[in-house]
This record gives C-alpha cells, sequence and structure tokens, in this order.
C-alpha cells in the first residue's frame, strides 16, 4: 500500500510510489500453487497424475514450496502524512527525504492489530524500527524479512503466525541478526525521522498538473442506496458522467482524480440530489470515525459495529458541539470483535465489541498512528458509550494543555487521572 493521492510532479511522490509498485511486482509469486491432477480409469479403478506433482515442479524463488504462514501487509509512508498507517503494518517503509530528493527509506517491521479475544498470547503491535536502506536496497531488504517470516514464522498455531509473533517470540535483537543474515550485509541504524503529519486527502486538491482530485467521505466504507439516501447511484452518475479515475483510502473512502474545475459544481449538485452531503459538509468526529462490518456480515463478529457508529456519531455531535471541540481532529474507530480490522488500538478512541451489546473503551492513541492505546473501560454497554466518551471529552476539554491532542492529553495524564474525573462527571451529571 502506498498514499493514494494523485499529487503529479512531485519528485518525492512519483519515487515512493515506483518504488512500491516496483516492490509489490517483485514480492509477487512467479509461479503457480502446487498441484496434482489425477485420473481414474472407470473400469480398472487405477489412478494416474495426469499433470502437476513434484515432477518439474517450480518451487517459488521466495516464497519456497510453503509460501508465509499468515497475510503479510506492506506499506509506504510519508513522515508529513503517514495516511497509510505505516506502523500497523507488518513491513512498513517510511521515506527519508530531503530538498525533493528520496534519501532513502526507515524500515518498520512487525505491526499488526488483530488479537483472538480466547487467546491471551495475542496482542496489538505497532512495527518496531529496524533499519535504514538505500532506494536501491528496498527489494533486497524486504525479502530478508520475508524470508525470515518464511523460515521462522509459526505454522502450527494461526492465531500466532504473523511477524509480530515472529519477532515477538526470537526477540528484536535476534530477529534483526537474522535479518541481517539474509541481507548479506549490515544493517544501518534509522534516520533521525518519523512520522509527523497524517493526511487523509478529503476534500479538493489540485493535483499539480493542472487538474484536481476530490476526496469523497464514505462513512465506513458503505456505498449503499437506501431511503433519503442514494450514494450508490450518486456515485454511479458521477464516475459516468466525468470519468474520473478512482482511488481508495486507507480510512475507507474515496478519491476521484483528473478532475477541472468546473466539476465541483456539478459533483456537490449530484450528491445533493441523491441525499448525500459532501465531504465539506459532515462533521470532523464523523470525518475521523471508521468501523469494520461486524454483524452481520462478519463470522468473527460478536458485536455490532458499522450498523451502529453512524448513530453514536449522531448522539455525539452536539455534545462536541457543545463543549467547543468539534474543529478537533482525533481518530474514533470501532470493531465488532478484538480482530480490529478498523485499526482501533492505536486510535485516540477505540470501541472494541467484548460481547453482543457491551464493548471496551479504548484510550491514548493517537491520529499520527504511532503509538497504541490503553484499556479505559470494559464491558459497556452501548446505550452508555455516548456518556462515558463525553465525559472523557468533557475531562480533555477542561484540563488540556496548549495545542494538546485528545490521545497525547489522555497519555500525558494517565487513564487513572482520567477514570477518577470522569467518574465524578458521570455522577455530577446522572439523569441529566
Amino acid at each position: 500500500m502506498c498514499c493514494p493521492a494523485p499529487i503529479r510532479n512531485n519528485s518525492v511522490r512519483d519515487e515512493m510510489m515506483a518504488k512500491a509498485e516496483e516492490l509489490a511486482e517483485a514480492l509477487a509469486p512467479r509461479t503457480t500453487a502446487y498441484h496434482e491432477i489425477w485420473l481414474t480409469d472407470d473400469e480398472t479403478g487405477e489412478k494416474t497424475l495426469a499433470a502437476g506433482g513434484s515432477n518439474g515442479h517450480e518451487v517459488e524463488p521466495i516464497y519456497g514450496p510453503t509460501y508465509l504462514p499468515r497475510k503479510f501487509k506492506t506499506a509506504f509512508a510519508l513522515p508529513e502524512d503517514n495516511c497509510v498507517d505505516v506502523y500497523a503494518n507488518d513491513l512498513g517503509f517510511l521515506t527519508v527525504h530531503e530538498d525533493g530528493k528520496i534519501i532513502g527509506y526507515n524500515v518498520l517491521a512487525g505491526g499488526g492489530m488483530g488479537v483472538t479475544p480466547s487467546a491471551a498470547k495475542t496482542f496489538p503491535a505497532l512495527a518496531k524500527r529496524l533499519c535504514f536502506v538505500s532506494p536501491e536496497d528496498v527489494i533486497d531488504i524486504a525479502v530478508a524479512i520475508v524470508k525470515v517470516q518464511r523460515d521462522h514464522g509459526n505454522r502450527s498455531d494461526r492465531k500466532v503466525a504473523r511477524l509480530k509473533y515472529t519477532i515477538h517470540n526470537m526477540g528484536f535483537e535476534t530477529f534483526k541478526e537474522k535479518v541481517q543474515e539474509y541481507f548479506g550485509k549490515p544493517l544501518t541504524a534509522c534516520r533521525d525521522v518519523d512520522v509527523y503529519g497524517f493526511d487523509d486527502h478529503i476534500g479538493w486538491f489540485e493535483q499539480g498538473d493542472g487538474k484536481f482530485f476530490y476526496g469523497l467521505n464514505i462513512e465506513n466504507g458503505r456505498i449503499i442506496d437506501r431511503e433519503g439516501f442514494q450514494l450508490k447511484t450518486a456515485l454511479r452518475k458521477i464516475l459516468s458522467e466525468m470519468s474520473p479515475g478512482v482511488r481508495i483510502t486507507a480510512h475507507q473512502s474515496i478519491l476521484f482524480t483528473d478532475l477541472v474545475e468546473s466539476d465541483r459544481e456539478r459533483i456537490a449538485s449530484i450528491l445533493h440530489d441523491h441525499g448525500v452531503k459532501t465531504s465539506e459538509e459532515i462533521s470532523t468526529l464523523r470525518r475521523w470515525s471508521m468501523a469494520c462490518v461486524a454483524l452481520p456480515t462478519c463470522g468473527l463478529a460478536v458485536a455490532e459495529s458499522e450498523r451502529v457508529l453512524p448513530g453514536l456519531i449522531d448522539i455525539l455531535e452536539p455534545e462536541v458541539a457543545k463543549l467547543g471541540l468539534d474543529r478537533d481532529a482525533f481518530t474514533l474507530r470501532m470493531t465488532g470483535c478484538p480482530n480490529a480490522c478498523a485499526r482501533p488500538y492505536n486510535s485516540d478512541i477505540g470501541i472494541v465489541g467484548r460481547t453482543l451489546g457491551k464493548y471496551t473503551i479504548f484510550l491514548g492513541g493517537r491520529l499520527l498512528g504511532d503509538r497504541l492505546n490503553e484499556k479505559y473501560k470494559d464491558v459497556i454497554p452501548f446505550d452508555d458509550l455516548p456518556r462515558e466518551i463525553t465525559a472523557v471529552l468533557a475531562c480533555y476539554k477542561a484540563e488540556r494543555e496548549q495545542n494538546e491532542t485528545l490521545g497525547d492529553f489522555c497519555y500525558r495524564k494517565g487513564l487513572d487521572d482520567v477514570r477518577g474525573w470522569t467518574d465524578q462527571w458521570l455522577a455530577d451529571h446522572a439523569g441529566a
């Protein structure tokens, strides 16, 4: 994955995108999977291998005969724009650039959000800073890390088969030594560069080539037609009339690319005609919220998520406005189970399904995506979530420092102090 924003004639972004495409091509399987096709003689019952088998089967040069133990996600990010949530990926490349030129990449390894509720041995993790490589070494370092996971990842227990568990079980220094062995030369320490910005690319932007792109917020990624809200039909009309390019963001939204100035009014008109708000008309709270599909689509879900988060936002919006926080950007992410498809564990506020109708609240991550949050309150009924979250926001409003974000506030103050303050606020406002 790479930033999807179509910003043209930008040497850093152009080179980063090209490198991401080069790596995707390099890591694509080059052989067919192992297969055997047998024919049975109807008269004699004798079975004959007609195709495939080990004879002549070419072993995949990177993944070997058994491929990887589990999924493996890779992302490229910019320090000023971590829109891909690079620390949540198995393998991340953080671009290091100066004066319009990419110097190299800080390599990150071992991120992943998924947790299995019944398995205490599972945990969310942010990727660790491994090393710095030149652009010429990106493919080789990626292949080395993939091969370490291939050879040392857990193949007996799917719950702990991701790269984060390989690193945990080996120990980071041992993992690093093994990567260096496979890489074939010493690893260089990461440069003193880290993420400091996150752009969701929502709204109108110049592309740099005389054209524009428009980021349309798609709430929880659901494209649907229902009474009074025909998003699917609106998108079809925009695509058929204007033939824009389409890109999908890591925050579940859509970018229409290669537009002209006159498309602004027409797109707004089409959206309004179909009961859809423009990105400029939604609240900051809704813009930065995200949910997984959960019930009834996902077989792992134990609670609602996508279907109930919009209603939760409806209740919270006036409370946020009363507190004067309606322009504050903070991530609120909700999932129907701890497997964490919507990345709740590095958000400012994470809401994770615990059982039907009840949730765990996490606080203290942040929009930048480079810090895990912590458990704040557990087994909270859905109907109590608005008051619990409003209490947290009231605490933030009352005691934050200048320019302090919600996640940074909770992290600095500590969740015990936040909990004490909010419990008193809830008692004072009982029945209100």
